[in-house]
């Protein structure tokens, strides 16, 4: 889609009219000169705008087909881009998917190899489409800018599992919170909430992991979190919230979405995750999960969800692993 198409889709302006392309072909010429790095990534995080700044900062060529986590692994490799203070690049990746797109706004600083420092925001709609726009401030008061640091990378610890990189079990339950929050009231502005009123919430626990433990041992049991975590959090759209719940259990949200939605996601989930080899010196050693489900139903709060989620995971568990159970329904 051109531009253009793109301001009609996605209703960037209400006060130019369709029909003036006189207009809108100046607002994307402006788009296209500012000195801002502005890019709009689809719901599948695939970029569909990006201007000269962006182009130059992230080193794009103008048309080029590329996804953020690709653009963010050939960067990382090149040592060009975003300065990523991290070398594991796919620990990085799930940290940073366990908190983008789940809020409406989302605000950061960023280094640039470069030299440039950016004020990043990142605008969500509900359908999933991101516009990012980077403003350099590199002047603004350097000296202090080791503590903006400190305070954003101590947020992302109070956030991230250590382990295994995706949302830990008070993030993805506060993740939750707002789901329901957001149910309750749907009249409230809550403007820091990603998502639509509702949802479907998923358990997911790794089968046999106490025996991958016990024949393998815990160091090759902590891969097999970590690689399962991983394989989940690319797999799931981004504005799914995922994270561990604890032990070998996690918990997969899907904001806004119905039963059947949710389903066919875990479907696909589950062809990829039997495909995994999680450790290289054990070929043989495959991954299995049950998950038991439950809709969002009016008047429920936390500890009526995971009871659901309980006991549909434990029929999951009783009729033979591997396989999905939704709470009051039957035949899944």
């Amino acid at each position: 889609m051109d531009p253009i198409g793109i301001l009609h889709s996605q209703g960037i302006s209400s006060h130019l009219r369709p029909s003036d392309e006189l207009a809108l072909s100046n607002v994307v010429a402006m788009m296209q000169h500012t000195a801002a790095l502005i890019g709009i990534y689809d719901e599948k995080e695939r970029l569909r705008f990006t201007n000269e700044a962006f182009r130059k900062a992230y080193f794009i060529s103008p048309g080029e087909d590329l996804c953020w986590q690709r653009l963010m692994r050939r960067n990382f490799a090149a040592k060009r881009g975003t300065i990523i203070r991290s070398d594991d690049i796919d620990g990085w990746i799930a940290s940073v998917r366990s908190r983008r797109g789940k809020n409406k706004v989302r605000t950061y600083e960023s280094d640039l190899h470069c030299g440039a420092y950016i004020w990043v925001t990142e605008t969500m709609l509900p359908n999933g489409w991101i516009i990012y726009v980077g403003t350099d401030i590199s002047e603004l008061r350097p000296s202090e800018r080791w503590l903006r640091q400190a305070r954003d990378e101590a947020v992302r610890a109070s956030t991230t599992d250590e382990l295994t990189g995706v949302s830990n079990r008070r993030h993805i339950i506060g993740q939750l919170e707002k789901m329901l929050l957001c149910a309750a009231d749907r009249s409230r502005n809550l403007s820091d909430v990603a998502v639509e009123a509702g949802g479907t919430v998923g358990l997911l626990d790794i089968d046999y992991f106490k025996k991958i433990n016990d024949t393998y041992g815990h160091q090759v049991g902590d891969e097999v979190l970590v690689a399962f975590a991983r394989v989940v959090r690319e797999t799931i759209k981004l504005r799914d919230a995922f994270g561990r719940f604890g032990g070998e259990e996690f918990l997969l949200l899907f904001p806004g979405q119905n039963l059947e939605v949710a389903i066919a996601t875990l479907r696909k989930l589950y062809e990829v995750v039997s495909a995994v080899r999680p450790v290289r010196n054990a070929p043989d050693l495959k991954l299995s999960f049950s998950v038991g489900m439950t809709r969002i139903l009016p008047g429920d709060d936390t500890s009526r969800i995971f009871s659901r989620c309980d006991a549909a995971l434990y029929e999951a568990k009783e009729s033979g692993r591997n396989q999905l159970k939704v709470y009051g329904v039957s035949g899944d």
